[in-house]
């Protein structure tokens, strides 16, 4: 079926006032130094959290290395996409998976432009893409660049860590036990799963 065919997600008026990776990166910093963080809910742990996040952002930012064969899939496309990311500089999965998302669509020559929006600024956009019913986060939505419409989606997280997370919530760990070990995995794991999971969805497009 033709994207074309189908509606929009967003009216271009509403994907320009997006945040780039740039002006994301730059608000959860500016944020931080004032101990807060993105969205209406704010607390000390959220803070906290935030300044864990911007810690592995950076790193992130300096480590990243585009598997050979995902850069070579996003070059080869055909067409231009534009990437919608819903996010929180609170969440620490977007941490580990949002600078990966940039790095791939930096590595594109220009074939994806990245749309950062804050989760709880955008709930009628968050609504049409839950996990099991939850606000989970980071979500892309691959959008045709030209009409806008839908053509793929990925998130929250890699399947792998996806199956700890649920496993560790259902076997009644703590929110620090759980995100611990998570964390954990994708240190160990040093952005593979994400990359390669992200290469499938890219073939998906050619």
């Amino acid at each position: 079926m033709s994207t074309n065919t189908l509606a929009p997600v967003v009216a271009p008026e509403r994907l320009a006032t997006a945040y780039s990776y740039g002006a994301y990166r730059k608000l959860i910093d500016e944020l931080q130094a004032q101990g807060k963080t993105t969205g209406i809910q704010q607390s000390e742990m959220l803070t906290h959290y935030t300044h864990l996040n911007v810690q592995r952002m950076q790193r992130l930012d300096k480590t990243v290395q585009v598997l050979p064969e995902l850069r070579e899939a996003v070059q080869n496309l055909k067409q231009p996409y534009a990437w919608l990311i819903l996010t929180e500089g609170w969440c620490g999965d977007a941490a580990q998976i949002v600078p990966v998302l940039e790095a791939v669509a930096q590595a594109s020559n220009g074939l994806f432009s990245t749309h950062y929006f804050l989760r709880d600024e955008n709930l009628d956009l968050m609504d049409r893409y839950l996990t099991n019913g939850g606000r989970s986060i980071p979500k892309l939505v691959v959008l045709n660049a030209e009409t806008l419409a839908e053509v793929a989606q990925w998130g929250p997280r890699p399947a792998e860590a996806q199956a700890l997370f649920l496993s560790l919530k259902n076997s009644g760990a703590t929110h620090e036990e759980y995100a611990e070990k998570v964390h954990a995995w994708y240190a160990q794991n040093k952005t593979q799963a994400t990359q390669r999971e992200l290469l499938t969805l890219v073939k998906s497009l050619a």
